[in-house]
């Protein structure tokens, strides 16, 4: 059975679809994951689900431990990582209550620990792709299934937050060519491919920040406004997108292989605290 991890952002905190309901604590090497998994069936799958900011919002971006969350999934067997993320639109034609399924992520963050490695070990993976195509394709199709309008491609600048932009960094955004803005899918996708699992993001769009003459700036009550509209959709299209996910991993999901040549310490120089911590993600090459 496929085993497809939903990481839920603003606004998706359950979904109803998922059935056998089981809720999960599960331990990681890098702390606490941001609450309880879920685990249960749905579309033929077995499906875990996170909330990000934990149930009732309590994490702010900077306080999310992406790693004990990717480490969790990682524990239980998951392969395929949808995350789910309210998101800001740089572009005219993105507007609020459309889907972007974005392509390629710009790391502006600057407080969070991005990587599995370190402390004796030494590993560089590959994140000039860093979405996988195979889900990627997946989610754009469940979208138009979904009814929304939906637009594939595309780059998410992640910042670090809790502040919205201000209008100067706004503007100098869209002159960098990003198509939307977030605070939680970085480091969340480097950890995803140093995890070996394949990673996208259904991004909805809530407010086109600040930058746009002919709207409000952005708010929480705009956000929160439009986000019960699109957690309704959001559910909609994970619905339809967990049966279109293939049963077996094949040659396009490069992810599956991402450390096999990414470890660049020498086994034998390798602390055994070091193998315990991350054993789970290396194990395998380190044989």
């Amino acid at each position: 059975m496929k085993t497809v991890g939903v990481i839920g952002g603003s606004g998706i905190y359950e979904i109803e679809q998922i059935t056998d309901l089981e809720y999960l604590k599960v331990d990681t090497p890098c702390g606490r994951p941001s609450d309880e998994l879920v685990s249960g069936s749905l579309g033929g799958a077995r499906v875990y689900f996170l909330p990000r900011h934990g149930r009732g919002h309590k994490l702010m971006p900077s306080e999310i431990n992406y790693r004990a969350n990717i480490y969790a999934l990682k524990k239980v067997g998951v392969d395929w990582v949808i995350s789910v993320s309210a998101v800001g639109s740089m572009k005219e034609n993105l507007a609020p209550g459309e889907v972007v399924i974005p392509d390629q992520f710009y790391d502006h963050t600057k407080q969070r620990v991005s990587t599995f490695f370190g402390d004796g070990i030494v590993a560089h993976v590959s994140m000039a792709d860093p979405v996988c195509a195979v889900l990627s394709e997946v989610l754009y199709e469940a979208s138009l299934r979904a009814g929304a309008t939906a637009h594939k491609g595309g780059t998410y600048l992640c910042i670090e937050g809790p502040q919205f932009s201000s209008r100067a960094e706004s503007f100098i955004y869209r002159k960098w060519g990003v198509d939307v803005i977030g605070m939680t899918n970085m480091p969340e996708a480097k950890l995803a491919r140093e995890a070996e699992m394949g990673y996208a993001t259904l991004a909805l769009c809530t407010d086109y920040d600040c930058w746009h003459e002919g709207h409000h700036d952005v708010s929480v009550e705009q956000v929160v406004e439009t986000l019960m509209k699109n957690a309704a959709l959001s559910k909609r299209i994970i619905e339809e997108a967990i049966p279109l996910i293939p049963e077996r991993i094949d040659d396009r999901c490069v992810w599956a292989n991402a450390l096999k040549d990414a470890i660049i310490t020498s086994k034998d120089a390798i602390p055994a605290e070091s193998i315990d911590r991350v054993g789970l993600l290396v194990g395998k090459y380190l044989k």
